[in-house]
């Protein structure tokens, strides 16, 4: 019978810690709650035991052990509540950790979504700006440069739900986007593109050389009336994928060494966002020279 009692407070003490954890102010509290069970515990001992009858000698041995009972009685539910209390202020903790992660993870979703959003408008209007001034004189070209915008925009939906893609097809969509580019600028724009045999199997974040290679056409073209060659080379070394995008630029003219712009700061935000490091991206500017170069952890 005191062990039925003892179960029941225990389970009592066990369900309540469960769903109300006590601020450390309330642990007075708690003890009240333990002695008050321990006491509810001795009166169902002093008040049901003797309907079994047992005896005089046993009831005189009852009444003189309630003060040891009670004592083990609010040890014992003490303790319950003592484990209780630890095992579920840990589980709320985790349960707590966990909807901070979750938390993180959809604000950093959100965030390289909004980022991945920033990207097209203003190559878009470029495009349909240009497609606009081709239609009289070069209908043609006009419409190659429609299928080779559907063609970029198709392959930027598709790649909006994917984090991490292979370089060759990166490559792919960064080819779209530079066939698009020379319709615009015609002979005076020229690329180079070379990857190794072992990197093109590695693995980036999708859609991230596009806004480098568009800063590096803006800043290299806008500010001459010469030919241009962008350069990308690519290379693995010691688990990083390493890209190298390079363009001419006049330090007179090009406002490139004061800011980023939105294409440089948008992919380093993007690598902090995605690999939690800031030292993925470095930019030099040597004897007219702009590089950038980004470091992509092949985890």
């Amino acid at each position: 019978m005191s062990a039925v009692l003892l179960s029941g407070a225990c389970w009592l003490i066990n369900n309540n810690l469960r769903y109300y954890q006590p601020d450390k102010e309330s642990y007075v509290y708690l003890l009240i709650w333990c002695a008050a069970l321990a006491a509810a515990c001795i009166a169902g001992c002093r008040y049901i035991l003797p309907l079994f009858n047992m005896g005089q000698v046993y009831f005189n041995f009852l009444q003189q052990s309630l003060v040891i009972r009670f004592f083990t009685l609010f040890l014992a539910i003490g303790w319950m509540a003592m484990i209780s209390a630890l095992w579920y202020t840990q589980l709320d903790h985790k349960r707590t950790e966990e909807r901070k992660t979750e938390a993180e993870k959809l604000a950093r979703d959100a965030e390289l979504y909004n980022l991945r959003q920033q990207l097209q408008p203003h190559f878009l209007f470029n495009s349909l700006n240009s497609i606009n001034a081709l239609i009289g004189f070069k209908p043609d070209e006009a419409r190659r440069m429609i299928h080779q915008l559907s063609d970029f925009l198709r392959g930027t939906l598709k790649k909006d739900d994917q984090l991490l893609v292979p370089l060759t097809d990166e490559l792919t969509h960064l080819n779209l986007y530079l066939d698009i580019e020379k319709v615009r600028f015609g002979h005076r724009l020229q690329t180079e593109i070379s990857c190794d045999d072992k990197c093109g199997e590695s693995m980036l974040p999708s859609l991230l050389l596009q806004p480098l290679v568009e800063n590096a056409i803006k800043f290299g073209l806008y500010d001459t009336t010469e030919d241009v060659t962008i350069s990308v080379r690519a290379e693995t070394e010691d688990q990083y994928l390493i890209i190298m995008i390079q363009n001419p630029y006049d330090p007179k003219t090009s406002r490139r060494s004061k800011g980023t712009g939105f294409g440089l700061s948008g992919v380093q935000r993007r690598l902090y966002l995605i690999f939690a490091r800031n030292d993925l991206m470095e930019t030099h500017a040597n004897d007219n020279i702009f590089t950038t170069i980004i470091k992509i952890p092949q985890l």
